[in-house]
């Protein structure tokens, strides 16, 4: 029996528990996100939270949301009233088709600004920004770092996804108290 579901074509769909990897990779950027927008004073985050990007597409709860100051009125009680400004799937060995393909596109056609896919098990990144042609362009990180587009001041380096630091020694590198 899963653990949360997605709204697809009139249907819920039970999604399966999360593996360990998935557990710790997620716990990690919730905390270290959270803390950066706290810090920053900026958007709110979200966890699992129903999105619906358009009205042709399916309801999705990405594993993370942000949500820019300038798009908090799209937040809702219970779901957020068109895309989030930054979305992040981290995959799991039954997710990867799924991540990969119907979410990615209906997340680029919905308009999410940037989108991360974080695979712990393959221990691979995959970073998108949408482009001026409202199609996801890779923006790969530079030497091991990646810089969010979206969420100022939001670096991570890319072994931090498969060696989790603690928060302090992230925290500490991205210059936050």
């Amino acid at each position: 029996m899963g653990s949360h579901a997605e709204w697809i074509d009139g249907e819920v769909i039970l999604i399966p528990s999360d593996t360990l990897a998935h557990q710790r990779t997620m716990g990690f950027l919730l905390v270290l996100l959270s803390w950066v927008i706290e810090e920053k004073n900026a958007g709110r985050l979200l966890h699992r939270f129903q999105m619906k990007t358009g009205p042709d597409l399916p309801g999705r709860e990405p594993d993370l949301a942000y949500v820019a100051p300038g798009h908090i009125e799209r937040v809702r009680e219970t779901f957020i009233n068109g895309p989030a400004d930054l979305v992040v799937e981290i995959v799991s060995p039954e997710s990867r088709g799924r991540d990969r393909g119907d979410k990615f596109y209906e997340y680029e056609k919905g308009g999410v600004r940037e989108h991360w896919l974080i695979d712990p098990e393959r221990r691979t990144t995959e970073f998108y920004v949408l482009g001026d042609d409202g199609l996801f362009h890779g923006a790969g990180p530079d030497r091991g770092v990646y810089r969010s587009v979206v969420v100022e001041g939001l670096s991570v380096k890319v072994d931090w996804f498969w060696k989790i630091p603690p928060l302090r020694e992230a925290l500490a590198e991205l210059g936050l108290p």
